[in-house]
């Protein structure tokens, strides 16, 4: 290769790498609104009837209509209204609707919470598999790196950092070595826990 191709693929080496990322950050956002939008698709009646149900008791609206029936409930059904108490205190009835509806509401956020928490684990796992993709472009790229200089008579810096990374990333070491250290940590946090309730009780 004569020095003008030289140029020109070194011209062309940033401006494709550029691209190549424009490229993946572009793919990685098609590819998490794809995400979204299949498992959108993909609903049951009751995860529409769920989403719902939340949209509406997450809004203002519902809390103001729920204080003026609790206030207008409770005033009616006071000895002191002069009106038919149809719900004398301790307001029984307004218990258990109330409870019915808390029962209802908080499976409707179950349900809506598990397939958000789904949607989110297939993104991070999207997230992982690019990422490790990245390294494995990094990793390639140096050892080009290293070859260019071996072939230019250069010696490369006795980095042992350097040399770390010019090594394949390997996931399993990396899982292995947070487990130890996670394990490791558990005792002196429950000592730390121990330590602390002792210190509360002396108290």
């Amino acid at each position: 290769m004569n020095s003008e191709q030289t140029t020109a693929t070194a011209g062309l080496g940033p401006e494709s790498a550029e691209d190549r990322r424009v490229r993946r950050s572009a793919g990685m956002g098609k590819a998490f609104r794809a995400v979204k939008a299949r498992h959108s698709a993909q609903r049951s009646q009751m995860d529409i009837i769920a989403d719902r149900m939340i949209a509406v008791a997450s809004s203002t609206a519902f809390l103001v209509i729920h204080a003026i029936a609790f206030i207008v409930w409770i005033a009616w059904n006071l000895p002191s209204s002069g009106l038919h108490r149809f719900d004398p205190y301790p307001f029984g009835m307004l218990t258990t609707i109330v409870s019915l509806e808390a029962i209802f509401l908080s499976i409707f956020v179950l349900m809506t919470q598990s397939r958000e928490a789904h949607i989110g684990e297939l993104r991070e796992e999207l997230t992982l598999q690019v990422n490790l993709k990245m390294e494995e472009e990094l990793t390639k790229t140096l050892h080009l790196v290293a070859g260019l200089y071996s072939r230019l008579g250069l010696t490369l810096a006795e980095d042992p950092d350097l040399r770390g990374m010019l090594e394949p990333l390997d996931p399993a070491a990396i899982e292995s070595e947070l487990t130890d250290q996670i394990q490791e940590a558990i005792p002196h946090l429950r000592a730390r826990f121990r330590h602390h309730q002792g210190g509360d009780g002396a108290t």
